[in-house]
């Protein structure tokens, strides 16, 4: 019988959770961060959870207060050369279309349809706001729940022609699951859109859709001809989840500071921010992408390639050393990139 990945995350917490139950004897003899090379990255992950979870120290976070929030798009999974999210809305036009033909000749519909993929990556931002919204609203939840779940179990990476569901970083998976078997809620915290996120973070993270905060557009309540209540998507937007919409939406859905925050582009710097500004033991993290041989390398920071995707600016670089939040470099701290069932066949 094949093992699932989140099979595999739940055996790992569960053996870890043993060792800590047993006083740490088992710990000491088990890595619980094995894609992690040694150094500042990973030390200051274990330090930060010895510090939070050790009884009677100066850093003891009680269990109900123990909240991670974890960015998605380049911090849990892979984000070049697109969005996933996006991706799927793009693929999503031609159905769009077939509905509304009058957007056949409509730009920026026209130049998806086209196929041009160099015409489609120079669509500005206002532009593909406009797909958005028009793909992922008009339809019942419930429509566009299994519309998502069917595009998720097909749809492949252009690079790696793989399940995007398998392109997640293994060391942030190790992450969670330590995080977790130490009484840690580990929440997505995401500009992508919340319902989106919410059909496969069970499945591919472990972590339950009600711990999804991500980009949230309004529903309207109606009775259908059935006479059965239902929620239709509108193309009405209740929180852009970026930026300062970051710790707004963790107050919004959370309700606790995060004592842990991990991100890896400048969207992410308030959430790091907040999370920062508590008091007591705080962990602030940002993944550097700068390996172009494993995965990719984008910045602008460092001198690396600038980016539309996901940008990690040289401020926000000179923002985390001035304020002690620690960057992981890919290419340095991670011994591995992708799940080891996979890793091999793509790295």
């Amino acid at each position: 019988m094949a093992i699932t990945l989140a099979s595999r995350q739940l055996l790992g917490t569960i053996l870890l959770a043993a060792s800590v139950a047993l006083g740490g004897q088992a710990l000491a003899q088990t890595d619980a961060l094995p894609s992690w090379n040694d150094g500042p990255a990973k030390k200051a992950i274990v330090d930060f959870v010895e510090a939070t979870t050790t009884q009677g120290g100066a850093g003891y976070v009680p269990p109900d207060e123990r909240v991670a929030t974890f960015d998605q798009d380049g911090t849990l999974w892979v984000e070049h050369p697109m969005y996933t999210q996006v991706m799927y809305c793009l693929d999503r036009v031609p159905a769009l279309v077939k509905a509304r033909p009058e957007l056949a000749k409509r730009e920026p519909f026209k130049t998806v349809l086209s196929g041009n993929r160099e015409a489609i990556a120079k669509l500005p931002m206002k532009e593909l706001e406009q797909i958005l919204a028009a793909t992922l609203s008009g339809m019942t939840v419930e429509e566009f729940s299994d519309e998502v779940k069917k595009w998720i179990e097909t749809a492949k990476h252009p690079r790696w022609n793989r399940p995007y569901t398998e392109l997640t970083y293994q060391p942030m998976l190790e992450v969670l699951s330590y995080l977790r078997a130490n009484g840690y809620k580990t929440y997505i915290v995401t500009g992508g859109g919340q319902d989106f996120v919410r059909e496969y973070s069970q499945s591919v993270y472990g972590i339950p859709p009600e711990q999804v905060v991500g980009t949230a557009g309004a529903t309207t309540y109606s009775c259908g001809k059935d006479g059965k209540p239902k929620l239709t998507k509108d193309p009405k937007l209740l929180l852009n989840d970026n930026n300062a919409g970051k710790p707004e939406g963790i107050h919004l859905m959370i309700g606790r500071r995060p004592h842990a925050a991990f991100g890896n582009s400048t969207g992410d710097r308030q959430m790091l921010e907040y999370a920062q500004a508590g008091d007591g033991t705080r962990l602030a993290m940002l993944v550097l992408h700068d390996d172009a041989e494993r995965e990719y390398a984008y910045g602008p920071a460092q001198g690396l390639p600038d980016t539309k995707v996901g940008a990690f600016t040289q401020a926000l670089y000179e923002e985390a050393k001035k304020k002690g939040w620690t960057v992981i470099s890919i290419k340095n701290d991670w011994k591995q990139i992708f799940p080891s069932s996979i890793g091999r066949a793509i790295q």
